[in-house]
């Protein structure tokens, strides 16, 4: 016998309240770089006492295979998730979040149907519906989750285009997959002889449905529809907890469903999007700018070469640095902070605007500046470096696209009109670096690349910035 005398339930209760006491505290961390990696090894720790706490409880080893069952997912769990968590580069980390949520949400989805087993196809007693109603709410929300979360990770990581895709009655195909899943949720509650139909009902129509609720979202909005789906996975396992009436599973899902609501909310908020509008199809998908200047520029587009960008930044008091997702491709942070710290030499003073939705996903750009060491009180805040801006010489902006387009403030017109954005262009002069003119997630020309004061810079970005600095040394 793995367990050899009934562990009190007080114990187990108690250790559950350690655990998601650490799951907070462990957050509470995730506010600033210094503490981050403390934060997630606590949570971490969290985790950990939930798992032994769950697995010192008798009844889950009733019947001789469970152990060997748990064991496996263990094994495999531990064998995937490691190596996978430590190859990721961090401009795949948001295709990463997007496959572990989808995992929770799935797992949710396989206990609904463990539990419909158990209760109706092995000669259990009949299922309660205060376990039955959360437990298929769970199955519904968890399967969307799931299903959607692999769109996501497809559009993200390019397998799937990015752009939205739509069928001629999007709205009435995704009302009518919703209805199936919650009206068989309902006849199954309501105790149908027919239950396997019912629960393949709800499982087929969830996963048809969070597939379709996703393509039609553009790769512009992907960032929050992650955070959304995680949101939902939250929620799910919080229902599967009071189902399973296990206090960890519902707290720890509901600090995961309350903080994915804010974080999706705020997200929003930066790209000036509601979030049915996002649902409802966004924007986005990368495609090429058009070959024609802005309104009100004229068509020009001004190169420049890293030896003039050196002439410029050395000579600038203050200059300002906006990276965006073109320097975590290029994996450019290290050469940025050589470049930082080569004007610093010369008495320049220079700060890095950090926009919300740089990147692929929220504190993308602080994440990859922290790897680098750049001190974390060079970096500010969109509300705070926008007033700097007019007393700025040069911005240099390092492959950020839609978070520097004038667009957003100047042309009603345009997708990304209200949205707020790093107003680099109130600097004295402007220098972006880009591969090429093609345009970013939104899909759409930015009229700050033809205006007078810009110039480009064009090229990886690694190598741009290492030859910049290697001729502001040189000064």
């Amino acid at each position: 016998m793995l367990v050899t005398a009934a562990v009190s339930s007080n114990v187990t209760d108690g250790l559950y309240i350690v655990a998601f006491s650490l799951f907070i505290y462990g957050m509470s961390g995730l506010t600033g770089p210094r503490t981050a990696v403390r934060g997630n090894l606590i949570a971490a720790t969290g985790m950990a006492v939930a798992i032994i706490s769950t697995l010192i409880q008798p009844h889950v080893f009733d019947g001789s295979s469970t152990p060997w069952l748990i064991a496996l997912g263990l094994v495999l769990g531990t064998a995937v998730g490691i190596p996978a968590a430590r190859r990721v580069h961090m401009t795949a980390m948001p295709q990463m979040v997007a496959l572990f949520n989808g995992v929770g949400g799935g797992a949710v989805a396989i206990i609904a149907w463990v539990e419909y087993r158990h209760h109706f196809l092995t000669g259990g007693s009949n299922w309660a519906l205060k376990s039955e109603i959360p437990s298929l709410l769970a199955a519904i929300i968890g399967s969307i989750s799931f299903w959607g979360s692999n769109i996501a990770f497809g559009k993200l990581q390019g397998i799937l285009p990015g752009r939205p895709i739509r069928l001629p009655v999007q709205v009435v195909f995704n009302v009518t997959l919703f209805l199936v899943a919650v009206a068989s949720a309902i006849v199954l509650a309501a105790g149908t002889h027919s239950q396997a139909l019912f629960i393949l009902g709800i499982l087929l129509a969830a996963a048809i449905l969070g597939n379709m609720v996703v393509l039609p979202i553009g790769g512009a909005d992907m960032p929050v529809v992650i955070s959304l789906l995680n949101a939902f996975t939250g929620v799910s396992a919080a229902l599967t907890g009071i189902a399973l009436n296990n206090t960890a599973l519902i707290v720890g899902g509901m600090i995961v469903g309350a903080s994915g609501t804010i974080l999706t909310n705020l997200m929003a908020k930066a790209m000036n999007r509601s979030v049915p509008a996002i649902v409802a199809g966004g924007f986005g998908g990368e495609v090429s700018a058009p070959a024609g200047g802005a309104a009100g520029t004229d068509g020009t587009v001004r190169s420049t070469s890293p030896a003039d960008v050196a002439i410029q930044l050395s000579y600038a008091r203050q200059v300002v640095i906006a990276p965006g997702y073109g320097m975590a491709v290029a994996q450019a942070q290290h050469a940025v902070r050589e470049l930082e710290k080569a004007l610093e030499s010369k008495g320049v003073t220079v700060k890095f605007a950090i926009h919300p939705v740089a990147g692929r996903m929220p504190g993308h750009m602080n994440v990859l500046l922290a790897e680098a060491d750049v001190p974390y009180d060079l970096l500010r805040e969109m509300d705070e470096i926008n007033p700097e801006f007019p007393n700025t010489d040069v911005t240099l902006v390092i492959g950020a696209n839609d978070v520097t387009n004038p667009a957003a403030k100047n042309e009603p017109g345009s997708p990304i009109y209200g949205m707020p954005i790093l107003e680099v262009d109130g600097s004295g002069a402007v220098i972006v670096l880009k591969r090429s003119m093609a345009s970013g997630f939104a899909g759409i020309d930015n009229p700050l690349f033809y205006e007078e004061k810009t110039s480009m810079l064009f090229g990886d970005a690694k190598e741009s910035v290492s030859e910049v600095t290697s001729e502001v040394q040189a000064l």
